[in-house]
């Protein structure tokens, strides 16, 4: 990934799971929790593309494995938010950004049933069997309810700030080889026009001195035929 992706999904990725361990997770709401880090991967895979989404996912998910007061395996979430990230990223548009908001917000409600799905299902593969005690039904619906009550606030700054970075790392790389390569054409220009002004100069002393010498051979017919003519009319005076 460029180092310009790195720098803001990095923040982003850290202050949302600090939100959602400190302030979402203690608010008891029934069923799933709101899961702010989701929404923070998908506005940047939505902006960034599929690798990036599955690599941003994959950090994300490690990182919230890994914090407290974490209580499953290790890389389970990893993985999830990895797929989700990777397909989130399949819908951006070539065009690099989304007509209306319709895309995103069926990319929400799919990411928040697939990751609840996925997560369940992992879960199962390893012994964890919380979910049945919650109950699969009720962790999908509160889980969709929450992340799209909560996605209007997070995707949308997401995608901007994510939008923001890309449009200046590409202003920054327009605008040193244009400038650049207009700088090498004016030169090219000046040495091309330079060049051809001494050309002319020298065609013009080139001109200058025939005509110089032509002159100089006519004024010296000139003086012949004056000197023969004297010469003439002094012989016809001596006879």
């Amino acid at each position: 990934m460029r180092i310009n992706r790195i720098l803001l999904s990095a923040p982003l990725v850290v202050v949302a799971l600090v939100i959602q361990v400190t302030v979402l997770a203690r608010l008891q709401l029934p069923g799933a929790v709101p899961d702010l880090l989701l929404l923070v991967v998908l506005g940047l895979a939505l902006v960034y593309g599929h690798v990036a989404g599955a690599l941003i996912g994959f950090f994300a998910g490690l990182l919230a494995d890994v914090a407290p007061p974490s209580d499953h395996a290790i890389g389970r979430y990893a993985l999830v938010l990895c797929v989700i990230g990777y397909v989130a990223g399949l819908t951006k548009p070539d065009s690099g950004q989304h007509r209306s908001a319709t895309v995103p917000l069926m990319v929400v409600i799919g990411a928040a049933l697939g990751s609840t799905l996925m997560y369940a299902g992992v879960g199962s593969l390893v012994g964890d069997t919380a979910a049945r005690h919650v109950g699969l039904v009720g962790l999908l619906l509160s889980a969709t309810l929450y992340d799209l009550l909560l996605a209007p606030f997070a995707v949308p700054l997401v995608m901007a700030l994510a939008r923001r970075t890309e449009h200046e790392a590409l202003v920054g790389d327009g605008s040193g080889s244009p400038s650049g390569t207009s700088g090498s054409r004016d030169g090219g220009y000046g040495w091309l026009t330079t060049g051809t002004g001494l050309k002319a100069s020298r065609g013009a002393m080139k001109s200058v001195r025939t005509g110089a010498r032509i002159g100089s051979q006519r004024g010296g017919l000139l003086g012949k035929s004056a000197r023969d003519k004297v010469g003439r009319i002094k012989g016809v005076k001596r006879l």
